[in-house]
């Protein structure tokens, strides 16, 4: 055999190699997405983070925190009532080390006026679930924020090739494969409104259960110390942060209220418990939530919004975006969305009495 036909058997061995090597890494990435969780139905709030990265106008106002962030405030009534842009980077239990390196991920695209903070997650002091650091940080995308982010919230067992390769977390949810994971591998449906978590069904407020003594009321000190670095790293970027804590009665002490009052005092930041404004606010308890006073409902959100909407217009200078066309169009969209996403709970609440598509117990196709 001739040097010329060696070495075309060679091209040839290197190219079937390097195409078997892009087949088998296409094969694998393809795996990799479909077992993926979709957060589709049921649990979407494990969306809510990568939802972030599709918005095309910019916000005065992001919020941070759990469910008594996404769950308690409509931006989109704020845009209605007061023009204010604003946006909700809220995951479920998102710990304040994941809310500190989730605000430094969106000061790499922007600088937002005002940074709204819930509080409730102070109580835990580290992150304490993989479900929860996955439905935050599966959906970051990828940056020195996000491997500090994982570095951080990593809780035992957890590691960090895991985060890189999900595949390594999921190959074994093969057999939980349903018509979702099907019809969104490669795209995915938007399942909150600016980060909003809609619930449009009622379940009145009973009682809430007996909350046990603490030995302790003071808050960890890796809690406290992501708080002070979200709070340094505002100050540094000319924001102003306020301290919220959502108009939820259960989960929380008067204990804990104090040292946050404390702290705001200490730094003169403002702290808003607005269980202290339910009356103000218009809050009724019989109709403003829908899981029996735990969350509030769509109901009570606006009721909220509109209240700290006007808190917000009157101490803070933010643009009133219905008077910018190219921002106010894209709000169009969002509050069709918005409405379609309100109907359509309100048609399945009168047609079978209960929602079937949102929620934990949401039916999986």
């Amino acid at each position: 055999m001739t040097a010329k036909k060696e070495e075309k058997k060679s091209i040839r061995k290197i190219v079937v190699a390097l195409v078997l090597l892009a087949l088998t890494f296409a094969i694998l990435a393809f795996a990799q997405r479909l077992l993926m969780p979709k957060y589709q139905k049921g649990v979407i709030e494990g969306s809510f983070t990568e939802e972030y990265y599709k918005e095309k106008v910019p916000h005065d106002v992001i919020f941070f925190g759990d469910c008594d962030a996404y769950e308690s405030y409509s931006p989109i009534k704020m845009y209605e009532e007061y023009g204010i842009s604003a946006y909700i980077r809220g995951s479920g239990e998102q710990y304040i080390c994941q809310s500190y390196y989730l605000l430094k991920d969106v000061l790499r695209t922007e600088t937002p006026k005002v940074v709204v903070m819930s509080v409730h997650n102070l109580q835990f002091d580290v992150p304490r679930k993989e479900a929860y650091n996955r439905m935050t940080l599966d959906g970051m995308r990828w940056s020195q924020d996000k491997i500090d982010a994982i570095n951080v919230s990593m809780t035992e067992g957890e590691t960090f090739a895991s985060y890189v390769f999900p595949i390594l977390r999921y190959h074994d949810r093969w057999n939980k494969l349903t018509k979702t994971d099907l019809e969104h591998v490669f795209s995915k449906d938007i399942t909150s409104c600016n980060g909003y978590y809609m619930r449009c069904d009622i379940k009145p407020f009973d009682k809430y259960p007996h909350q046990v003594p603490l030995v302790s009321y003071d808050f960890g000190e890796n809690a406290m110390g992501y708080l002070d670095k979200i709070r340094v790293l505002c100050e540094e970027n000319g924001i102003a942060l306020v301290l919220v804590r959502a108009p939820i009665g259960y989960g929380w002490y008067e204990q804990w209220d104090e040292n946050v009052e404390n702290y705001a005092a200490q730094y003169g930041l403002p702290y808003l418990n607005f269980c202290d404004y339910m009356d103000e606010i218009g809050l009724d308890m019989s109709v403003d939530t829908y899981d029996s006073g735990f969350h509030l409902n769509i109901y009570g959100a606006e009721k909220l919004s509109v209240y700290f909407g006007k808190y917000l217009t009157e101490n803070y200078d933010l643009t009133d975006y219905r008077t910018v066309p190219e921002v106010a169009s894209e709000y169009d969209s969002k509050i069709a969305f918005y409405n379609a996403m309100r109907d359509d709970q309100l048609y399945e609440i009168a047609t079978y009495g209960e929602l079937r598509s949102y929620g934990a117990n949401a039916i999986e196709n």
